[in-house]
């Protein structure tokens, strides 16, 4: 089994919030190709990242959280590129942990 888990950020790079309706429509996405998911929206997280030794660059964002018996990588991979441009961002994290049920 595995834990997948999307970064999404919640505001465009002038800090335009995006719709509510482009995080309800991954929700219902991924809830109709897995079943079920979690999702973090109640206090955004913070992701930061050095773009150089003067700058650092900050995004709110939400965690989605699927749990999937087989990782179809090539799958996966094509969701994350929709996605980068849906929220015209040059990346989003997605990734994959192997997991067991205790």
């Amino acid at each position: 089994m595995h834990l997948v888990q999307i970064f999404l950020p919640i505001h465009d790079n002038a800090q335009e919030p995006f719709p509510r309706e482009e995080l309800r429509r991954v929700r219902q996405e991924l809830t109709e190709q897995f079943g079920g998911l979690t999702v973090y929206t109640r206090a955004p997280a913070e992701g930061l990242w050095k773009l150089n030794e003067n700058h650092t660059s900050r995004d709110d964002i939400v965690i989605f959280e699927v749990m999937a018996l087989e990782l179809d990588v090539t799958w996966w991979r094509e969701y994350r590129h929709e996605l980068e441009k849906r929220f015209r961002q040059d990346v989003i994290m997605v990734r994959a942990q192997q997991t067991q049920l205790l």
